[in-house]
């Protein structure tokens, strides 16, 4: 029995530092609280809607903490890491739906929805933003803004130092900026606090009212997307507000490790980047496509139909999910070439989604790499190396076989809910648009999800949504470990008489 001794052990630990991320997560209901209590807005109930179910799941926490907190601090492994994220995920997204409810009066399936939208920082939404109250508006950004780091396991780290490495790394946060780990995750949340501080500055002095500005800056800088206005970004159709919002998604779609590379002024060992070569690349390219090819056709004006094509290109490339106009008037072409940007998604260990560009950029030198070999002598030892951050690793078989591996999956499931909107009776041009902007945590729709869209499809990109976020190795490990090991735990001990 001690391999069941031993599972025993380590699930008490991984209990413990799941209490660990709920305790942090559990805080921020109460900030729609405190806004209602220094704005004096809405009533009691409101308050109750958020204190309760934080209450609830802060003793939760703290009883998993306290509770099963091991006597020393055992590095984790990435699959235990992957169980933590994925129960305390789905436990923080449970909570979360409850405000909606209790407010709202939404039903489960759309209050799930809007909170898993909310933590994967999507940005698609079923609330009518005309209609909802502040508490509520706030709430959504404060998901955002804690989902988009992954707020809670980066804090982990910062208390819990190698502790919480298999977490950051199963939660897709292993930026290493510093050789401390502690220090390291620490300086992650005072660059994504900066980030969002100077937004909230930058958008007040763009014309936007405080509320706003704090909103919109917290969906910015996670590239979450979620907004008070029905219009987004376009409600202001302003130039100022774009010029603040460019940058704030572009902060948000680096990672952690290129950003504090250029804060430090190393900006040559950063352009050596792949991630940031290819966005430029694809920037330079689908700017002036749909400039050419969309925006000069609908939008007369020259400076107008610039600012569409720049900023559409940012959004759906950064996967932040902002717009400025509509795509009901958009041709192929220009839906097209947001469905291919939003497929490819932002930088690695950063707040956006989509495939990665690190993953993209790969597989192209990959490519090359192939066609080289073909052409030079078989004795020949061909090197395979990439920069990342300020150091050249070599690529082996096995990562780019592990990148193939998650293509594909992660184009079996876009073909896969594609299936299920065309089946709901969508047309597969809004189908493929609006499943690829859900399985990339984009946000960006053309018109399908709605809070009268049928059952089935916000389902599925409630679905599309959580493995975006969390990538499908991560979470089919973490399951596999819990099947693998609960009925191991849950079987008796002999009792010497060769019954059980």
């Amino acid at each position: 029995m001690r391999e069941k001794d031993h599972l025993i052990e380590r699930y008490r630990s991984i209990l413990s530092y799941t209490g660990f991320v709920l305790i942090p997560a559990a805080l921020l209901f109460f900030v729609p609280v405190l806004m209602l209590v220094v704005d004096r807005l809405g009533d009691a109930g409101d308050a109750w809607a958020f204190a309760v179910p934080g209450t609830l799941m802060l003793v939760l926490g703290c009883l998993l903490w306290r509770g099963f907190r091991p006597v020393g601090h055992a590095p984790l492994s990435l699959r235990e890491g992957g169980v933590i994220v994925l129960v305390s995920w789905v436990s923080v997204m449970l909570f979360s739906a409850w405000p909606f409810v209790a407010i709202l009066d939404m039903s489960f399936t759309n209050a799930l929805f809007e909170s898993v939208s909310g933590w994967t920082t999507t940005g698609l939404s079923v609330v009518d933003v005309s209609t909802a109250g502040r508490p509520v508006l706030l709430w959504r950004s404060t998901m955002q803004l804690a989902g988009g780091a992954g707020l809670a396991i980066v804090l982990m780290s910062s208390v819990l130092g190698p502790t919480g490495v298999g977490v950051t790394e199963a939660e897709g946060r292993a930026d290493q900026l510093l050789p401390h780990v502690r220090r390291s995750a620490r300086l992650v949340l005072m660059l994504y606090v900066a980030y969002a501080v100077t937004g909230i500055a930058a958008y007040r002095l763009a014309g936007m009212t405080w509320f706003d500005a704090v909103n919109h800056s917290f969906a910015a800088v996670s590239t979450g997307g979620f907004s008070t206005r029905a219009d987004s970004i376009g409600h202001w159709d302003s130039l100022a507000v774009e010029a603040v919002t460019l940058p704030l998604m572009v902060l948000g779609n680096l990672s952690f490790a290129t950003a504090w590379l250029i804060f430090r002024g190393k900006l040559r060992m950063a352009a050596r980047s792949g991630e940031l070569r290819l966005s430029a690349v694809l920037v330079a390219v689908a700017v002036p496509v749909l400039w050419l090819g969309v925006c000069s056709r609908l939008y007369p004006e020259l400076p107008k139909a610039a600012r569409v094509a720049v900023f559409e290109t940012v959004t759906a490339l950064t996967t932040t999910g902002f717009s400025t106009v509509g795509y009901g008037a958009w041709s192929g072409l220009g839906i097209t070439i947001l469905i291919l940007l939003m497929i490819v998604g932002g930088g690695t260990c950063s707040t956006a989604g989509g495939l990665k560009q690190f993953r993209v950029y790969l597989l192209i030198r990959a490519l090359g790499w192939e066609f080289h070999r073909l052409m030079v002598s078989p004795r020949r030892v061909l090197r395979r190396a990439v920069w990342e951050g300020d150091r050249q690793v070599s690529v082996e078989d096995t990562r780019l076989r592990q990148v193939g591996v998650f293509v594909f999956l992660y184009m079996l499931a876009l073909a896969a809910g594609t299936l299920v909107l065309c089946a709901c009776g969508y047309r597969i041009r809004e189908s493929l648009f609006e499943f690829a902007s859900a399985l990339g945590t984009v946000g960006l729709s053309v018109g399908v999800t709605s809070a009268t869209a049928p059952k089935a499809v916000l389902w599925a990109e409630t679905a599309g949504m959580f493995f975006g976020r969390l990538e499908f190795l991560v979470v089919v490990a973490a399951v596999g470990k819990l099947v693998r090991d609960l009925p191991c735990m849950l079987r008796t001990r002999d009792r010497g008489d060769g019954r059980t």
